[in-house]
């Protein structure tokens, strides 16, 4: 029987534990709540991996990319990438809360919003750099180790033969975390079973009555952005089937979904963008960790726009032209001001808010159903983050064409240096 499982593939294995998991929590609530452990077992395993898994893939990267000139090139375009998306995702959602009615159906109810600290500019850039290292490991600051990371790797690169028996290392220590994340990543169809069936089960459909026009707002936005911006990147920057592309990335978009960390899915991603999408994993390894941290076009471009706009209508305050330049700018920088501050979304609507002078108040109004939309504003993310690896690989001829052409085939995954678990298994 266990062989039967494995012989399915992976991605249906991850979609029928989806609609399993949702189905229980509509059938079945306290049942489904019940599951809550499964969801929290896979999490817990995938937590597990982040921090040691970005140390080492990025040092890896760096050093098997000798040529800072080189380096220095991907990461502008990457990061410029990551910039010009989350500036359309932004334009898209005012345009979507504006297009469409976003007048509440119901009363706002009075509620205390917790008060949230918005560190200055000086403070995030400062933040940055790490104190400790090992601590920033420790409680799992990947702003923290990503800065360490690259200046580990370039100290390693400077030395040259010096530093070589550390480099193996690191490269050892990186094929290490891509075999751990194998087993563990063979855990996600319970993860996701449980995750849903417990969202289900705890929120219901009665919660989302009211607010439905708001959350398929922000769901509509978000699948416009992934599918014109994203399939347009892939159609004309990687000269890739949108249609191929996305039936390849479903599991990890499945796995974003359910979880509704970027973080928690790096594993799943950097496995999907290097065996099914081809990226070389030295490119890899530095893109997707980046992407993770400050790539946030569901988070800090698509929300922030359609929540400012729905709590204005809550409050009866017009916005204008002007408001709506603000929100576009405040909205595409606070994605990556904010990206290290726990809570990251709301915190990232509050500087939306209080640019264009709205009442922070009216996040009592849609907190509730947060974990609804972080689900969807997760996808998208993390589907950002492989478009853009993917793009970028393509401009500097760091894709394995062989690799990248049985991907999209749907035929299992060839070897880039990250194998698969078992022969039948398409993660």
């Amino acid at each position: 029987m266990l062989q039967a499982w494995f012989r399915i593939p992976f991605w249906q294995r991850v979609l029928g534990a989806f609609i399993l998991g949702g189905l229980l929590g509509v059938v079945a609530a306290d049942v489904a709540i019940a599951m809550q452990p499964l969801g929290q077992l896979f999490i817990r395993a995938i937590q597990m991996l982040v921090a040691p898994l970005i140390l080492f893939a990025i040092v890896s990267s760096i050093t098997s990319m000798q040529s800072h000139q080189r380096l220095g090139r991907l990461a502008s375009k990457t990061v410029g990438l990551f910039l010009l998306t989350a500036f359309i995702a932004s334009a898209i959602g005012l345009t979507v809360a504006t297009l469409l009615d976003l007048a509440p159906v119901v009363e706002l109810t009075a509620g205390e919003v917790r008060d949230r600290d918005i560190p200055p500019v000086s403070q995030v850039l400062l933040s940055v750099i790490p104190t400790n290292p090992f601590a920033a490991l420790v409680e799992g600051n990947v702003l923290q180790i990503i800065t360490f990371s690259v200046v580990l790797a370039l100290a390693l690169n400077a030395l040259q033969e010096k530093a070589a028996p550390v480099r193996d290392f690191f490269q050892s220590g990186a094929e290490v975390m891509y075999q751990i994340t194998r087993y563990v990543l063979e855990l996600t169809p319970i993860g996701v079973f449980g995750l849903m069936a417990w969202v289900v089960g705890t929120h219901g459909l009665d919660m989302l009555l009211p607010l439905a026009k708001f959350v398929g707002a922000i769901y509509l936005a978000c699948i416009i952005h992934i599918v014109f911006v994203y399939g347009s990147l892939v159609r004309f920057g990687a000269k890739v089937s949108p249609w191929r592309f996305f039936r390849a990335i479903l599991p990890t978009q499945i796995i974003a979904y359910s979880t509704s960390s970027s973080f928690g899915t790096l594993p799943s991603t950097l496995k999907t963008t290097t065996e099914k999408l081809g990226v070389k994993k030295e490119y890899a390894s530095f893109s997707l960790p980046l992407g993770a941290t400050i790539n946030m076009d569901g988070c800090g471009g698509i929300y922030p726009a359609i929540a400012a706009i729905f709590i204005a209508h809550l409050y009866g305050i017009p916005l204008g032209f002007t408001e709506y330049a603000i929100i576009m700018v405040t909205a595409t920088l606070a994605s990556i001001g904010t990206a290290g501050v726990p809570g990251s979304a709301m915190v990232m609507l509050t500087v939306t808010l209080s640019a264009v002078g709205l009442p922070l108040e009216g996040i009592a109004f849609i907190a509730a159903i947060d974990r609804i939309i972080d689900m969807m504003r997760t996808a998208t993310n993390v589907t950002g983050d492989m478009t853009v690896s993917l793009v970028v690989a393509k401009s500097e001829d760091m894709v394995d064409e062989s690799v990248l052409a049985a991907g999209l085939r749907g035929d299992d995954p060839v070897d880039s240096g990250m194998e698969p678990v078992s022969k039948t298994s398409n993660v």
